[in-house]
Order: C-alpha cells, then structure tokens, then sequence
C-alpha cells in the first residue's frame, strides 16, 4: 500500500484545504494523474500522484485543512490484496472556512471491490440539509464565470459538484448568478502575501545572498525573434522570454551550482533544469511555477509553456509539481519599466535571474559609437554554495547564449 499525501508546495506553504477528489475509491490510477484539488493561498493547486495502482480510500474529507504530509487516500499498488481502510488521521485543524464543505461517499470503507462502476452524476445534488452539494473551490469558480450552481450537474461523490463541472460548462446561455465579490482569480491575495512575506523573511534569515549585475547588448535577439515572427499570426509568435529561458538553461549546463536545492545542510544539484517563471498575478501576489526540463525544450515549446502558465495561473488553477520542484527562477519586470531588479532567493533554491527593461543606449560596435538595444541582467545567489567568481561566468554565459540566438 501507498500513501497519497498532502504536498509541500514551497517554503511559504505549511497547510492546505482539501476542496476536491478527481478520481473515487476503486478507480485505477497512474503516476501523474490528478488525484485531488488542494486550496491554499496561491490558489486551487490540481496534486498528481506518485504511484500506479488502484484508489483504495479516502483518508480525509473534503473541507479539512491538513499539515503538509499529511495522508489523504491510500493507494494499492498493481499485485497487492485490498485490505481494510486505515482510520482517518486525527485533524490538526478545524476544516477551512468555506462555503458549504461537503463529505465524500464511502470516505471509509471495509473492503472496496476494485474497479466499480461509477456512480450515475445526478443534476444539482441536495444534500439532506437542503443545501446545494459543491465543493467550495466549484461554487468560487461559478462565481466568477456568472453560472448559477443550481443548473450544473455533479460528478462528484453522492452528485456533488466539482471544479470540472464547472469548467465543461460555457457561460453563454447559462442562467447567471450574482457574483459574491470582485473576481481575483481565486486567491485569496491577503493570505498570499503574509505567505510571501514569511518565505522572504525566511530567505534573507537563512541565506547569505550576494548580487551582481551585467548589461549586454540584446539587438541580436531582438533581430532574430523579429525574423522569426514576421508573417506569423499572435498565437504563433515567440517573446523575448523564450530565449531569456534556454539562455539561462543552456547556461546552467556547465554552471551547476547555480541549478538546484540547499536542504539539510547541504546543495542538491538538480538533475534537470525546472525553470520557475515569475508571475505576476492580477489584483496583487505573485507565484513562479516550473517549465520543467527547459534545457530540452525548443523555443516555440518553451512559449506553448509559458503562454500556459500564465492563463492557468490568472486563472488560479495550476499543478503541485510546478510549484515544489522549480530549480531557479527567473524574474522579469520588462514590461514595467524598471532597468534592474534584484530578486529575493526563494527556498530552497539558490539563486534568482532578474531581467529588466530593454533600453536604448550609445554602445561601441567596431570602434564605433552606435545605438543598441540593451538589458540588465541581475543574479542574486547563496554564498553557501558559489562566489562572486562564478556568478560572473554564469551571467557571462547567459549573455553569450543571447548573442547567438539561433543556437538556442
């Protein structure tokens, strides 16, 4: 038997509410399907599971708030006997303040036969009490897309509507619903920033960080990216960020130790490069979930990505592994107007790019003074585990990858 439990998603994270199950007791799972909807200041966070087999039970209800690592389900692995549920964990907490928590079907059961059939959805579940049966993360979600609940049909355990529910449904000719309050993307902006404020706090504790800076000419990139569009439809195209992104990939290759975790006292280095990409999120806060194994990844790949991110992140809706795992962020406030930024390291990682705003200035090409497109790059990293010395050789590195664009 394995044990499906809560996830850490960052040093700013210590608990989450359990809002949703996407898979039921009986049904057969894989690593990396979605087994359940965790809601914590960041967002709605969909957690994949580490292992194949079959859903043998639930551990918690829906609406409690649980520690990270703590046990929800338990999985049976391919060749083992069913055997008896365990009892569920004790609660640290009282379950989260949410409209309407509601229990799961079956959330212990003796001895589930595997592979059930699935229980028939039935349209607008009423639970007992004659409240309507949704998880809370679905009645948000309904909220800001203006759907009345009450017309949705429930997939969920007993019929309960869900956070899928809501998405397969199109706003346009469903009956609308007052919204509670001003859409925010589901987070809950006050909590994420006393979040932010405790890893950052924690960081500049804990981590001696030290800061260079370097300016590098950027015509060359610009000139490439616009040849590359031209005759392109939006959707198409590639941004600057693209190559910001394989630059510092391809950079990490031969400077590792700016690539991965200080934990227990000791670096990690990764064995990949998971690019965690700052996002800025509307209505204030601010995540950087992963662009996994970007040293492999093609250009018109890295932008399918990052185009992705950014929806599901305004959205408030993306996956624990692109929280947990990034190995380096890069942060760019280009579009802002600020020439360099000096990002605070977020744990457990040990370095941070910054990127600011192209600017004009007079430069000298062949002995001659000439207009250039420029940036500043900026790193902030951990005197733990490298120096001044080869944090120059790594943005260095990153300016040279830029200057040969074509080659990323």
């Amino acid at each position: 038997m394995a044990e499906f439990v809560m996830p850490s998603l960052g040093a700013d994270m210590e608990a989450g509410t359990l809002v949703e199950w996407l898979k039921k007791p009986g049904e057969t799972v894989k690593r990396g399907d979605i087994i359940a909807v965790v809601e914590t200041q960041k967002g709605a966070i969909e957690v994949e599971g580490f292992d194949d087999g079959v859903l043998e039970t639930y551990l918690v209800d829906l609406g409690t708030r649980v520690p990270v690592g703590t046990p929800l389900a338990v999985i049976r692995k391919d060749g083992e006997e069913p055997a008896a549920a365990k009892p569920a964990p004790k609660r640290v907490e009282a379950p989260a303040a949410a409209p309407e928590p509601i229990k799961p079907a079956e959330a212990v059961a003796e001895k589930p036969e595997p592979e059930p059939a699935p229980a028939p959805a039935s349209p607008a579940a009423i639970a007992p009490s004659g409240r309507l049966k949704i998880t809370p993360a679905a009645r948000k979600l309904a909220a800001q897309k203006g759907i009345d609940p009450a017309t949705l049909t429930g997939t969920g355990p007993e019929g309960a509507i869900q956070l899928a529910d809501v998405d397969t449904v199109q706003a346009r000719g469903v009956p609308k619903a007052e919204p509670e309050k001003p859409a925010t993307g589901g987070f809950d902006i006050s909590a994420m920033r006393e979040a932010i404020a405790a890893a950052m706090a924690r960081s500049k504790r804990e981590i001696p960080h030290y800061y260079l800076s370097h300016r590098l000419d950027l015509t060359a990139a610009e000139a490439f990216i616009a040849e590359r569009n031209a005759g392109k439809p939006p959707e198409e195209r590639i941004l600057i960020a693209a190559l910001y992104v394989k630059a510092v990939a391809k950079a990490l290759k031969k400077y590792k130790e700016f690539n991965g975790h200080y934990e227990n006292g000791e670096f990690q280095p990764g064995d990949s490069v998971h690019i965690g990409m700052a996002i800025n999120i509307r209505g204030g806060g601010l995540v950087a979930p992963a662009i996994h194994d970007a040293q492999d990844l093609d250009l018109d790949t890295v932008m399918e990505k990052t185009r992705d991110l950014v929806a599901r992140v305004r959205a408030g809706r993306f996956r624990a592994r692109e929280l947990s795992d990034p190995t380096i962020t890069v942060s760019s406030l280009g579009d802002r107007g600020v020439e360099a930024l000096y990002g605070v390291i977020y744990p457990p990682q040990v370095a941070i790019v910054g990127i600011g705003t192209p600017v004009t200035r007079p430069w000298v090409v062949d002995d001659k003074v000439v207009p250039r497109s420029t940036v500043t790059l900026t790193l902030s990293a951990d005197h733990r585990v490298s120096d001044g010395h080869r944090g120059a050789l790594f943005l260095s590195a990153i300016d040279k990858n830029l200057q040969e664009p074509e080659k990323l």
